[in-house]
């Protein structure tokens, strides 16, 4: 007994040793880590006989395929006196039945497979995607092409689409959130497309042959883009897209209508919306950049830097140290077609209104004045580069990027490149961008609160426009 006593006296003072040098080695001051290596997965990109762009990726993990269409479409397209009819088009070519195919007996069918086909058209693209087992592909697909190129559009199912949208503005003021939203993206985009909103009187005036009308200009196979992953065989999969889409037409070409680019004009304004609640909504920006501007990658980095993460400066400042408010951001929004924009927002109460805005608008000054710190610039250019890759989580995603960067007229090697061109971003780059694309002097501004509790007049932000939040809808 005392000799088995001896040997593990021996044994543990052997180990110790080797504890203390593991236990000094798992210190997470000195873990280093070797660089993150991370190659984007290539998608195939082929011409359908249509002349249609296909993106595949094959992947077998699971018996799924999934399908996304980008059709050359948006909200900016609405005609005068007929905002939300794109909107409505997008919900109603997949609601309202399609290829003779009534609406009731498509949900059963799509139910039954579980399968999916959804519709939808944003303000610069519109989509159809679908999703469903490999097994029941074909029919799937057959749907999916019927509700992309020969929608129905049930009169039923029109005006159920209508009264829900007119529903939806009456409850447009509800949510002080919600107003602030809306009136930012008009102040910013007035007298633009992008700056239009629907009401009760466009909704209301939408007949059917309208969205007949829109969707025949629009819905063709010249003007769609196809990204498709999931567990298919090539040959087979090619054979029936070919089959589905048919063979090129000759068809006039397609003539989209000019939209121009939203003007820059950068003046001041303060739009006060009156609304009984204890805390203010508070956004402030105007107009941004493209993707084509050659300061993007700065941008980006700014952007994480100024409020883009939960150590940016307008969160450490009005969040943490003063305690002004549970959310504070800032974001540019980059455009793709059109110029897009920077808003700035939070919620505080309302009696620290004036004082949170003139804090921001000092913290977004302070990005114009001087360089960004090193270890600000170290780790906005680290989170971005090493966050990439999360962009393409799973095979759908890939795809579906390759198939926007052709939509949007992006360079082919733009995501190849994107990580060392973030990388290069410099101090001196930030600074520059923020004094090209920051202007705190010229926002606006948008206040969705009680201005009588407020900690200083509305005024004294600058001049003042009301908002009548008053419905003109019957009930």
């Amino acid at each position: 007994m005392r000799f088995l006593i001896l040997i593990l006296c021996f044994l543990l003072a052997g180990l110790a040793p080797v504890s203390a040098a593991e236990k000094a080695l798992a210190n997470p001051r000195n873990i280093t880590f070797p660089p993150l290596a991370y190659q984007i997965p290539k998608a195939e990109r082929i011409m359908l006989e249509c002349g249609m762009p296909v993106y595949l990726l094959r992947d077998s993990e699971l018996p799924i395929i999934n399908i996304s269409a980008l059709v050359r479409v948006g909200t900016v397209y609405d005609p005068a006196g007929r905002s939300g009819l794109a909107g409505m088009v997008g919900s109603v070519m997949r609601s309202g039945g399609a290829g003779g195919l009534s609406p009731e007996k498509m949900d059963d069918e799509l139910e039954f497979m579980a399968s999916s086909v959804e519709s939808s058209i944003g303000s610069d693209m519109g989509t159809v995607s679908l999703t469903t087992l490999t097994k029941n592909f074909s029919r799937t697909l057959k749907i999916f092409s019927d509700v992309l190129l020969r929608p129905d559009f049930s009169a039923a199912r029109i005006e159920i689409a209508r009264k829900q949208s007119i529903e939806g503005l009456r409850r447009q003021n509800d949510d002080p959130k919600e107003i602030a939203g809306r009136e930012i993206g008009k102040a910013i985009y007035a007298g633009h497309p992008l700056g239009v909103v629907p009401s009760y009187a466009s909704v209301s005036a939408i007949q059917r042959q309208e969205l007949l009308d829109f969707h025949g200009r629009f819905f063709r196979t010249d003007n769609i883009i196809l990204a498709v992953s999931g567990d298919f065989n090539r040959e087979v999969l090619l054979k029936e897209l070919n089959a589905t889409f048919g063979p090129a037409r000759k068809v006039e070409a397609l003539r989209l209508p000019e939209i121009p680019q939203p003007a820059r004009n950068v003046t001041a304004e303060v739009i006060y919306a009156k609304k009984d609640v204890n805390q203010t909504v508070i956004r402030m920006g105007h107009p941004g950049l493209s993707k084509d501007d050659p300061e993007l990658y700065a941008v980006r980095v700014l952007d994480y830097i100024l409020g883009g993460s939960f150590t940016s400066r307008l969160t450490t400042e009005i969040r943490t140290n003063q305690g002004l408010a549970y959310n504070v951001g800032s974001h540019f929004d980059i455009g793709r077609r059109f110029t897009g924009s920077f808003v700035a927002e939070t919620e505080t109460k309302a009696e620290s209104t004036v004082k949170a805005i003139k804090l921001m608008s000092g913290i977004i000054a302070g990005m114009t004045k001087e360089p960004v710190s090193d270890s600000e610039l170290n780790a906005a250019r680290e989170y971005i580069v090493n966050s990439f890759m999360f962009g393409f989580a799973n095979p759908a995603s890939i795809v579906t990027q390759r198939a926007r960067l052709e939509y949007y007229g992006y360079a082919a090697d733009y995501l190849e490149r994107y990580r060392d061109n973030i990388a290069k971003v410099s101090a001196a780059d930030v600074l520059n961008a923020a004094r090209k694309y920051l202007h705190p002097d010229a926002f606006k501004m948008v206040l969705v609160g009680n201005a009588e509790k407020f900690d200083a007049p509305v005024a004294s932000l600058g001049s003042v426009r009301e908002l009548d939040l008053k419905l003109d809808i019957p009930k």
